[in-house]
């Protein structure tokens, strides 16, 4: 019983660490005006990195 809930402890504490946040990032895409967009990451750099696009079309940064 007690491996037992020493299991249960340690995926939870697994689940807690991998966690991702929601951040607000400003965005801009071309020549178009500004705006706000949720994303998610481990930090607030990551998150609006993953939300921008690769030809940077699209550029994110995160919200001040």
């Amino acid at each position: 019983m007690k491996k037992l809930s020493i299991v249960f402890v340690a995926a939870a504490m697994v689940a807690f660490v991998s966690c991702k946040k929601e951040f607000t990032c400003v965005c801009t895409e071309g020549l178009s005006a500004e705006y706000e967009e949720t994303a998610k990451g481990k930090t607030a750099a990551e998150a609006c990195a993953d939300a921008s696009s690769v030809l940077k079309l699209k550029v994110c940064v995160p919200k001040e």
